[in-house]
């Protein structure tokens, strides 16, 4: 009976494991590489090299987890076996958002800007704006805008432009 206990504990700790290391593959370039906050370049180059990797991570943990709750759901009571579904959800989810480009809902582009006269726009006279002339047509982006969406699709001068920040 002792060998069954040991073996059972080593999988859940393998399983907690596995689980962690599969959520956090996820969740560290999400929580990382995230708007109006300071990126540091070594955490974000680390971000990065683990968004990379993150499909491979989180499938191999995926796997790793549902099988191990496989093999523990048999033996285990009821509040058991809802930790096991819920760790298998939460890997799960991690292994299908590594796949998204989540990103794109945090830094989503303007693709249809709207424009103000300048005599009728609530600009400071220190805010910092980006501003775009083609021939007479001229187009000023604030930069409190910019730095949450980042890309702004536009045409100046009838010309079809891509501004970023």
């Amino acid at each position: 009976m002792t060998t069954f206990n040991a073996r059972t504990r080593s999988l859940w700790i393998a399983l907690a494991a596995f689980a962690l290391v599969g959520f956090g593959a996820f969740m560290f370039p999400a929580f990382i590489i995230r708007p109006f906050r300071y990126q540091n370049p070594r955490t974000l180059l680390w971000a990065m090299a683990m968004r990379e990797r993150a499909p491979l991570v989180t499938l191999l943990c995926a796997m790793v987890c549902l099988g191990i709750a496989a093999l523990l759901w048999q033996g285990s009571n009821k509040w058991r076996k809802g930790i096991l579904a819920a760790l298998a959800v939460l890997v799960t989810f991690s292994a299908v958002m590594s796949r998204v480009n989540y990103f794109e809902w945090m830094f989503h582009p303007v693709d249809a800007p709207k424009f103000e006269a300048e005599s009728s726009s609530k600009l400071g006279g220190d805010e910092m704006i980006l501003a775009v002339q083609y021939g007479p047509d001229a187009r000023a982006y604030p930069i409190r805008e910019m730095a949450y969406h980042h890309i702004l699709n536009d045409v100046v001068g009838g010309v079809p432009i891509a501004v970023t920040y």
